[in-house]
């Protein structure tokens, strides 16, 4: 019984060892022997609890050791059930537990999957709709066909641009360089009359000047990245096509290589073809000549304005000097004006340009061209005034090229850069020897004239409305003000006759009478006549001739100002004609200031029985091979009734009849009407008289030393200058010389249905607004003296000061 129990092991007690050393080996040989016995429990876990060291006060310090049985190497007589199932450790137990537990968890995923999938499956299944199936088939053909056609037609012009690389040959630069001079002829000859941008240009070598800055300043603002492109801008390439097919503006050329083959080779290209072209040759051109005379030619070709060509000329039109010598505020300055010279020239545009001088030194300074002290040290550099190179522009002639030019920009349509630069012909209206005599008989006023007189006269053929005669200034070189289209004086008395003729046109009668006595008080202004005259009652053919004020204000009175002033702008007057806009019934003494050229043009509809042409100085233009590429329309447009222009030419005829103001003109021998004009104080003279085949009108105003207008100083023995003095004297100096070779014709008449020139057939006749249906009361005070033959009620505004007439145009 003892050895029984003590080979379990005691559960009181268990067997103590005298040193850990002794207790492991004992555990070793108790394992051994298990192990011989085919013991299986020797593979069971081992609780390490079992042998964990105590850790709290009172806790044992003896390990617990589990009992060995005695028979642990004898072979174990137990039933089948438990040599099949053999009792099981704790440890065991927890680890059958967990994998118990494991085991549900997995079954009970694979359940919820099994039940998700069942539930999903009872759903019914959505049918597709057959329209948005198709739909969406032809979308994806429709995408897989314009794929298909891009690509295409990027193979296609990939192959075109090599072809064409490889065929197009760079053309010879200076065949097309020397072309480019606009020649401006006298009128039915092939006399040249001027030049226009002549090439002023000096072919230098940039080399030269390599210690200035113009060729940093060039490349900053033009192409920053010039030393380092292939000569073109893809992204401006695709800009300028991509602005063609939205119908914008076109845009040119990108690159410095691009602008200089535009300006060297090919010209101005916005169109396809132009471009694709422009563009090869931009790829060639980069890689067969060197950076260095890209820029040098560049330089040398590029318009800078002022009719300078190339850095040398331009060096000199802006500062005087020479381009070496050009400092480093003129080279950003004049590489900041580049794109548009004419435009951004301080003296046109000091606001602009100094928004592009700082813009370039800016760019110069970021790319490290400069130093930002120098930039910041940069001041604006002061340029000299624009003087017109060559011998064209000097005396008379000067202020003709001038009209050419305005009416070219106007007119036509070019711009100044294609006029300097187009190479084109123009052929004027001006007649040699009319207008050698014009000159001549404006030489034939005193010596003693004023020294601020200023003389404009126009002379037109009734026939075309060409100008045949023009005398805008004695030398366009000291004076760039033309006296015939850009200087503007009051009209005076030669306002009235469109007051009469819209009563015309209303149903009045020459016959009618009217109040033609004097002084009336219109507003704040007193209006009186002539010498302080009183007329009575007069006809509007007596209140013509002596061109009575009081007369015609209440004329104006009964139609309206607004009627009048209708008249005057379809008889040949602009809309924006200085005072015009003016509503007072005192407009029609003449207060508004149109030019020289509308008064003319004006009263050549009188003389053509109410049929309008646009005066014009160019008949044609044509290129260098004499294609016609602008011819003038001389057609015309019907304006006035017949017999209205034929009432009004009676009064305009009385003018020149002895006694009527205009007398002078009646010295001419043969059918001839006329109309006198001159402000309050004499600022303006004017008078415009016409035979059927023929108009002139010659205009006088005074220039004081401060460039605004003043009263005509008396000169020549009168005591004061009206229209009827020096100008119809000036008139008939030249009308009587003029009109020799022409055969005598009688005035428009109604009667006799005479026309020169057929009007054109889409013509409409002028409609005048609506009378008003009562005029305003007028009251009578005392007198405003008004020395002039036709004044207007008060003194004119003071003009703004201006370098060569007395207001300028609007």
């Amino acid at each position: 019984m003892t050895e029984k129990h003590s080979s379990r092991g005691n559960k009181a007690g268990e067997q103590k060892f005298s040193s850990r050393a002794e207790r492991r080996k004992h555990e070793k040989e108790q394992l051994q022997a298990r192990a011989q016995a085919g013991d299986q429990r020797i593979f069971a876990p081992i609780n390490p609890d079992q042998y964990r060291h105590p850790t709290k006060p009172g806790a044992s310090a003896a390990r617990k050791v589990p009992s060995i049985p005695q028979s642990a190497g004898k072979p174990r007589s137990t039933s089948a059930k438990n040599a099949k199932s053999p009792v099981k450790s704790p440890q065991t137990k927890n680890r059958v537990k967990s994998q118990a537990a494991v085991k549900g968890i997995n079954n009970k995923k694979t359940k919820t999957a099994t039940s998700n999938k069942t539930s999903r499956q009872k759903h019914p299944k959505v049918k597709k709709n057959p329209v948005r199936s198709r739909v969406g088939l032809w979308v994806k053909r429709i995408l897989g066909l314009v794929t298909g056609l891009i690509l295409v037609a990027i193979i296609a012009g990939c192959i075109t641009f090599l072809i064409a690389y490889y065929r197009l040959e760079v053309p010879e630069a200076q065949k097309f360089a020397n072309a480019q001079v606009t020649t401006v002829y006298w009128g039915d000859s092939d006399k040249m009359m001027g030049k226009f941008a002549e090439r002023n240009r000096t072919i230098v070598d940039t080399k030269s000047f390599e210690k200035t800055y113009i060729r940093d300043a060039v490349v900053a603002s033009e192409d920053r990245t010039f030393y380092e492109n292939s000569g073109i801008d893809i992204k401006g390439i695709a800009r300028a096509l991509w602005n063609n097919v939205r119908g914008r503006p076109t845009q040119g050329a990108s690159t410095l290589t691009q602008q200089y083959v535009e300006n060297y080779y090919t010209g101005k290209n916005t169109g396809y073809t132009g471009k694709f072209k422009e563009t090869i040759l931009a790829l060639k051109i980069n890689r067969q000549v060197p950076k260095e005379k890209i820029l040098n030619d560049y330089l040398n070709t590029i318009y800078f304005g002022r009719g300078a060509y190339g850095i040398e000329a331009a060096a000199n039109a802006y500062f005087g000097k020479s381009a070496k010598d050009l400092n480093l505020s003129e080279s950003a300055l004049l590489a900041g004006i580049i794109p548009a010279p004419n435009a951004w020239d301080p003296l046109v545009s000091p606001e602009k340009a100094q928004q592009r001088w700082q813009r370039v030194l800016n760019l110069m300074a970021t790319d490290h061209m400069i130093k930002k002290s120098d930039k910041d040290a940069a001041k604006f550099p002061q340029v000299q005034e624009k003087k017109q190179e060559g011998s064209y522009f000097k005396g008379t002639t000067g202020y003709l090229l001038q009209h050419v030019r305005q009416e070219l920009v106007k007119q036509i349509g070019y711009t100044e850069d294609e006029i300097d630069r187009a190479g084109i012909r123009i052929y004027t209206t001006i007649d040699p020897e009319k207008q050698k005599l014009l000159e001549e008989a404006v030489h034939t006023l005193p010596e003693n004239k004023p020294e601020g007189l200023r003389v404009g006269a126009t002379s037109i053929d009734t026939a075309t409305g060409a100008i045949i005669a023009e005398y805008g200034g004695e030398d366009y070189q000291k004076i760039q003000r033309n006296a015939v289209t850009q200087d503007v004086a009051q009209a005076g008395s030669t306002f009235k006759p469109f007051a009469l003729l819209a009563a015309l046109e209303h149903g009045h009668k020459l016959s009618e009478q009217i109040n033609g006595s004097g002084p009336m008080k219109v507003g704040d202004a007193w209006v009186g006549n002539y010498g302080g005259a009183s007329f009575g009652q007069v006809d509007l053919l007596k209140a013509t001739k002596y061109s009575i004020n009081t007369a015609y204000v209440r004329l104006n009175s009964e139609i309206g100002m607004d009627t009048t002033r209708q008249v005057a702008i379809a008889a040949g007057y602009s809309k924006d004609t200085v005072g015009l806009d003016k509503n007072s019934i005192v407009g029609v003494l003449g207060t508004s200031s149109p030019h020289n050229l509308e008064i003319a043009e004006a009263y050549t509809t009188f003389a053509t029985g109410g049929i309008r042409r646009t005066a014009h100085i160019i008949e044609k233009v044509t290129d260098s091979s004499g294609n016609i590429l602008y011819e003038a329309d001389t057609a015309g447009t019907r304006q006035f009734e017949e017999e209205n222009i034929s009432e009004l030419t009676k009064a305009l005829a009385a003018v020149a009849e002895t006694g009527g103001t205009g007398d002078t003109a009646g010295r001419l021998g043969r059918p001839v009407a006329a109309k006198t004009g001159s402000s309050n104080d004499n600022r303006s003279a004017q008078f415009v008289g016409y035979v059927p085949q023929m108009v002139t009108a010659v205009s006088m105003y005074q220039v004081g030393k401060n460039g605004g207008e003043e009263s005509i100083t008396p000169f020549g023995g009168v005591k004061e200058v009206t229209g009827g003095t020096w100008p119809a004297k000036l008139w008939l100096a030249y009308m009587k010389p003029a009109v020799k070779g022409l055969e005598p014709e009688p005035l428009f008449s109604s009667e006799n249905n005479r026309y020169r020139v057929r009007p054109s057939e889409k013509s409409t006749p002028y409609k005048t607004a609506e009378v008003p249906s009562a005029p305003p009361p007028e009251t009578v005070g005392n007198p405003l003296t008004v020395p002039s033959t036709s004044p207007s009620p008060s003194s004119p505004a003071p003009a703004s000061p201006s370098p060569a007439g007395p207001i300028p145009s609007p």
